[in-house]
């Protein structure tokens, strides 16, 4: 194992990796990945490449459809990398070991315009559907209005969440509490899991356009002040509420925008709890470097910089902004893979 790698999972991170795709699963479990996560744009990227060509062709020749052909490959890729990760699920008892489904995200495409009852039932429905008879699959259910609204459901009946799409406290906060209502109204709570994706990154990303004001010590720092400031609410909101398992956050959104950032920033400055899921890249950055990880997660920037953000970054605004184009990359990326089962499908 890199020594890069061992230091940073030394200091108490989970590492999961960014990806399904069937090599890197192999590649970064050797070198200490506990988990992985999908989504439309990964499962596309994946298709692209021709491997599964064979595979599409045999769906197709069964006479599904477009979107049952894009759900099966899902499904399929999923489940190998949940086989590659059982291990680790079931030496953690069901701590670790997961790997993230995301459900349909055009229930949230804007030209469709689903009634948000509507949405909340699919989320529901399709969350148990995904997840029945699956030990280490966490359901993805973004921190959308209709997203949030189904957790509490979905957590009652069992299903193993990752809240995804969160950029401020609020978020979190509805997200979190609809979760552990849901959890009380199981019979026991052995099996409960959540997790919850701060996205960090992106956060940088907006600030760096919408709030160019900021000094230069601030600027870039906004995301990972948000990032520790929810993972401290989160540890203080569980350690009063103990559960079997851990209630944990995700450090998503971990890769750099800025080519003069390091590629380890994100993942230097939030090392040593909860978990990181990293895109491959990022994770390959990590092990070829010569860096030794400590724990920063719980130690904030200097207070002159914590102050002027807090004073010059209007966090509601922020989340509008990036939930909406959050939602658009949500639509998209399905639609892409739709289109190009469908171009697949035809010469198959």
């Amino acid at each position: 194992m890199p020594n890069a790698i061992q230091s940073l999972l030394a200091t108490g991170t989970k590492l999961w990796l960014d990806s399904v795709d069937p090599d890197l699963v192999r590649a970064n479990r050797a070198i200490g990945a506990t988990g992985a996560t999908s989504n439309p744009i990964i499962i596309a990227d994946l298709l692209a490449t021709g491997r599964f060509d064979a595979e599409l062709s045999s769906l197709a020749h069964q006479g599904l459809d477009d979107r049952e052909i894009a759900w099966r490959l899902t499904d399929r890729l999923v489940r190998d990398a949940q086989q590659a990760f059982l291990p680790v699920w079931q030496t953690t008892r069901g701590d670790d070991g997961y790997v993230s489904f995301e459900v349909d995200p055009l229930l949230e495409d804007p030209e469709l315009n689903v009634p948000h009852a509507e949405k909340v039932r699919q989320y529901v429905r399709l969350g148990q559907q995904w997840s029945r008879g699956h030990q280490n699959r966490m359901i993805k259910v973004p921190a959308t209005p209709a997203g949030l609204d189904a957790l509490e459901e979905l957590a009652a009946s069992d299903v193993t969440i990752n809240v995804t799409l969160i950029f401020s406290p609020r978020q979190y906060q509805i997200a979190r509490d609809a979760v552990w209502r849901g959890a009380q109204r199981r019979s026991d709570l052995t099996q409960f899991k959540s997790v919850y994706s701060i996205f960090v990154s992106r956060l940088d990303v907006y600030t760096d356009k919408a709030v160019p004001e900021l000094s230069p010590a601030a600027q870039g720092m906004v995301g990972i002040l948000n990032a520790k400031r929810i993972w401290a609410e989160n540890q203080r909101f569980w350690s009063a509420r103990p559960t079997p398992l851990r209630q944990e956050i995700v450090f998503a959104s971990t890769g750099v925008k800025k080519p003069s950032d390091a590629p380890w920033k994100y993942v230097e400055a939030l090392a040593g709890s909860d978990i990181q899921t990293n895109p491959p890249a990022t994770n390959d950055a990590v092990a070829q470097s010569s860096r030794t990880f400590i724990r920063q997660v719980d130690r904030l920037p200097p207070s002159e910089v914590v102050d002027e953000i807090d004073e010059r970054v209007d966090l509601q605004k922020l989340e509008a902004v990036l939930m909406a184009e959050g939602i658009a990359k949500f639509a998209v990326p399905q639609k892409s893979l739709l289109a190009m089962v469908a171009q697949k499908r035809a010469s198959a």
